[in-house]
């Protein structure tokens, strides 16, 4: 997107190119956090009174209460902003944002579709691993800022809570990497391709239990019931969010709901095939065609967001039916099961991965994970390609002229040149070493 707005300047303007797509892909994932925000508050107001036997809203916006989640969004906004008198202005201020930022963040790492990504970075996972971390900041100084020691309770749980489950959450997404050779969300997606046999979820029987691990260990991060000890209203008011109202009170259910979003869909790239569905339908699409590509991204990304939102209608499903956990249960939780677990998938993902051991990857493979390559080692091969036809090209004409002295000496200063450009291009390393 950057490399065609940057053709509408003239030279030297072209940065201005990169910054309007800049803005273009900021604005778009912006949207996804905060619609996303808009039609979850519903749906989980639904699922919520369907588990309850109720209805829910039925009345604000139509039959199935639509408009009732924009209803209340123009209530907040119109809320009187408060603070409380003993609580710290500059950081009572910030905290919301804080969240919110590190939600907004880590989606510009996450790929909704092959190449539809905000920043593809080799070590995308890594990055939004990280950032996703540091959500929990903005709790801290929310309950520490608010002059309440309510407040202040809800952010000590909060950080005790996300720094034991970030351990295991850790060894989860690590066996992942270990089998796809790459921290690439959207070269691990892309060798998932084919039927659904090839998705990481069927690799072997540990990453099945490995997956349920890390959908436990997600829960818990994004502070989600039964692990919501933060906010424990029998416990502690509201936890961090007890002084908070208004917009800032909102802000921090957008980026929990978008941490949600961004954990879920984070499962469907690494153990369901992220945007390719069970049964390849776009396979036949040949390279270089824009339409039927779009029109496949286009499909991709519909498998992408139904999956990302399965797990999202899962998290409402397993808070609207689980107790909350005390906070003793929930840290013995996560040092006595999660981690000894996780560790034990990992060992046997390693185990059944050197070993070539068969199962359910190997049912109807229809391509080699060592056939999809990251988009930097596809650059240098096509380098390398476009060199090798150019110095064929060039080593032709010369065979066809007059051959003579200066010729020969022409051809021979020619592949010396030739090898030297060749020496200079980095060798790709295969799948299995990186």
């Amino acid at each position: 997107m950057a490399d065609y707005f940057s053709t509408w300047f003239p030279e030297g303007w072209d940065w201005l190119g990169w910054l309007l797509a800049a803005i273009i892909q900021a604005v778009l994932l912006l949207h996804v956090i905060a619609v996303g925000a808009v039609v979850f508050i519903w749906m989980e107001r639904k699922i919520a009174g369907r588990i309850q036997d109720r209805l829910g809203p039925t009345r604000t916006g139509g039959k199935f209460g639509w408009l009732q989640t924009l209803a209340d969004g123009i209530k907040l906004l119109s809320k009187e902003d408060l603070m409380p008198r003993d609580a710290d202005p500059l950081l009572f201020k910030l905290a919301p944002y804080i969240s919110l930022a590190a939600s907004f963040t880590a989606f510009l790492a996450l790929p909704f579709a092959s190449g539809w990504v905000g920043v593809r970075l080799n070590i995308a996972l890594f990055f939004v691993i990280a950032v996703l971390g540091l959500e929990v900041f903005g709790v801290i100084l929310a309950g520490y800022g608010s002059g309440s020691k309510w407040s202040l309770f809800g952010g000590m749980r909060q950080a005790a809570q996300v720094v034991s489950y970030e351990v295991p959450l850790g060894i989860c997404v690590v066996v992942p990497v270990l089998i796809s050779g790459t921290m690439d969300l959207v070269t691990i997606a892309d060798q998932q391709s084919g039927l659904f046999s090839n998705w990481l979820f069927f690799h072997d029987p540990f990453c099945m239990l490995l997956f349920w691990v890390y959908f436990t260990c997600g829960i818990a991060s994004v502070n989600r019931a039964p692990f919501d000890l933060a906010e424990a209203e029998s416990e502690l008011v509201s936890g961090f969010l007890t002084e908070y109202s208004g917009i800032r009170w909102s802000l921090f259910f957008m980026a929990e709901y978008g941490s949600m979003f961004l954990v879920s869909g984070l499962a469907a790239i690494l153990f369901f095939g992220g945007w390719n569905g069970p049964i390849p339908i776009f396979f036949w699409v040949p390279e270089g065609n824009f339409t039927l590509e779009t029109l496949a991204n286009l499909v991709g990304l519909g498998n992408f967001l139904l999956k990302a939102v399965l797990g999202v209608v899962v998290m409402m499903w397993v808070r609207w039916t689980l107790p909350r956990l005390r906070i003793d249960q929930v840290i013995s939780m996560c040092l006595k099961y999660c981690v000894p677990i996780a560790a034990f998938c990992f060992l046997g993902s390693v185990l059944w991965t050197a070993l070539h051991l068969p199962f359910l990857n190997d049912v109807m493979p229809m391509q080699a994970r060592g056939d999809v390559r990251e988009g930097w080692v596809q650059d240098i091969d096509n380098e390398m390609q476009q060199l090798e036809k150019r110095l064929a090209t060039e080593a032709y004409e010369l065979n066809s002229a007059v051959e003579g002295g200066p010729q020969q000496e022409a051809q021979t200063s020619l592949e010396e040149d030739a090898a030297d450009r060749v020496a200079l291009i980095p060798t790709p390393q295969p799948e299995g070493a990186r």
